[in-house]
């Protein structure tokens, strides 16, 4: 199954991109762009690279996840949204590396916006001062101290015009999902679907950048110069538009076509935007748009060795017949554990593979499990003690989805269930699971075969077990007759 999900990821990522190509890092998410780098967000940590491509470096290491990253005007320091403190708060760290400072300390949520266009204050969003379910926009000083509410009733995003008396800004959006272009429910068009307007600071009027008649959903604004770019969903899919705020007038910003552009953020003469898991850079003067192509040489902490605590992921457990020990399946591997003294035991240690669905043998000596490990679902078994080679057995033609598995009690059958929730019978005497060569028996209609579990497919089963003596097979679940060949 897993071979047949990579092969769909890899038909989409073609369609997508328009062509094959060599795979960079994946998910990289949240760009802000200055005159010569860029900043995102990667594996909870913020990374930063040339605008030209290449290795990125990272740049925060902070515990907890840091994202939102906003570059200051002049591009020394990168204003960011992290929680190293226990909380969501807004931290201010130097483009060049070094250790980031906390500004805001509020019990609520704070999350990075943008900057003033001096430099001197880190625009945030935040729910201090809201007595429901809304934000507004607060600055504070880049070296923290008190904040400053902006006169707006309430707000969710925003950025400066170039003199700071405007703001261009999201008075309201759906509220209780991640902040991307399509936090909204897609293609919403509804009474929360998010307009963008245009404020005046002195006096709090509001001029609204034109909708169409049926509404739609516009956020992210970027004030570059005269213009207000912004992602909006009016034409289908995320896409960026520009308003030309002197001459009234509304463009589409040609761009690369695929999926919705999730994010965006803007420097003088480029905009930088996630689309697809990938970066983007586009040049405002000469309409050029290119992929930014970025290696990270640094190792993840998340892909080092390490221990975990398994008391919240254990999915199954199964006693021994004789109770001394029992069986758990837990983050994809197979342990034994003893009842009172004695080791645990990875039968499995197989990082990277799922081992699932464990069942022990009636004479204790051996546990079967299904495993991915190739690609598709197989049964292994093994002993108990972890000793000697694993057998693998093949299963199911087509692969499909297995769960469940039942020996009989003279240890020489095993009862599977199939995703079609078809019982299949499995002889070791016959193939598999003697080590004599595989074969499965599936159960197909007027099949009266002796030994078979069923005479015809079953819908709705969940659970088989051997009834003795080792002939029947007991089936629970709201069981009914499938369609044939089902």
């Amino acid at each position: 199954m897993r071979g047949r999900a990579r092969a769909v990821l890899a038909l989409l990522a073609v369609i997508g991109s328009g062509g094959a190509r060599a795979e960079g890092p994946r998910w990289l998410r949240r760009p802000a762009v200055s005159r010569s780098h860029v900043v995102f967000a990667y594996a909870d940590d913020l990374w930063i690279v040339g605008r030209g491509g290449g290795e990125a470096r990272r740049l925060t290491v902070e515990p907890g996840m840091e994202t939102d990253p906003t570059f200051s005007p002049d591009g020394t320091r990168v204003a960011f949204t992290g929680q190293a403190g226990g909380n969501w708060d807004v931290f201010v760290i130097a483009a060049a590396g070094g250790e980031a400072k906390r500004i805001t300390f509020n019990p609520a949520v704070d999350t990075a916006v943008g900057w003033s266009p001096d430099g001197a204050r880190v625009l945030f969003r935040s729910d201090r001062a809201s007595f429901a379910d809304f934000g507004r926009l607060f600055t504070c000083p880049a070296e923290g101290g008190p904040a400053e509410e902006l006169p707006l009733p309430a707000a969710e995003q925003g950025a400066f015009s170039p003199d700071g008396r405007r703001l261009a800004y999201v008075p309201h959006r759906y509220h209780g999902s991640a902040p991307d272009s399509q936090a909204a429910w897609k293609r919403y068009r509804g009474g929360a679907a998010s307009p963008i307007w245009l404020a005046d600071l002195a006096d709090s009027r509001v001029e609204p950048i034109p909708r169409p008649p049926g509404g739609c959903n516009d956020s992210n604004p970027l004030w570059v110069g005269d213009r207000v770019y912004f992602l909006s969903d009016r034409e289908g899919p995320a896409r960026l538009f520009a308003w030309d705020v002197g001459a009234k007038r509304l463009s589409k910003v040609p761009t690369a076509d695929g999926t919705d552009i999730l994010s965006a953020a803007a420097a003088p003469g480029v905009i930088a935007y996630e689309r697809l898991g990938e970066l983007h850079l586009l040049d405002l003067e000469s309409g050029k748009d290119r992929r930014l192509e970025v290696t990270l040489g640094e190792e993840l902490g998340t892909a080092r060795p390490r221990h975990v605590w398994l008391g919240d992921s254990v999915q199954m457990v199964v006693p021994a017949p004789n109770a001394r020990r029992a069986v758990f399946e837990a983050r994809g591997e197979i342990l034994t554990v003893p009842a009172s003294k004695g080791a645990i035991r990875n039968l499995t240690s197989t990082p990277g593979v799922a081992e699932r669905q464990p069942a022990w043998s009636a004479d204790g000596k051996s546990i079967a499990y299904y495993s991915d490990e190739s690609g598709e679902y197989a049964l292994h078994v093994r002993s108990q003690d972890g000793l000697g080679p694993v057998r693998k057995f093949a299963i199911g033609d087509p692969p499909s989805y297995f769960f469940h598995l039942s020996w009989s009690p003279d240890g020489k059958r095993l009862g599977l269930l199939r995703q079609a929730a078809s019982p299949v019978g499995a002889r070791p005497g016959d193939g598999p699971f003697d080590a004599r060569g595989p074969r499965a028996v599936p159960v197909r209609p007027h099949d009266a075969r002796p030994g078979l579990v069923a005479r015809r497919p079953l819908a709705g089963v969940r659970q088989a077990a051997r009834e003795p003596p080792a002939r029947g097979l007991r089936l629970r679940g709201p069981v009914r007759e499938g369609p044939p060949g089902h």
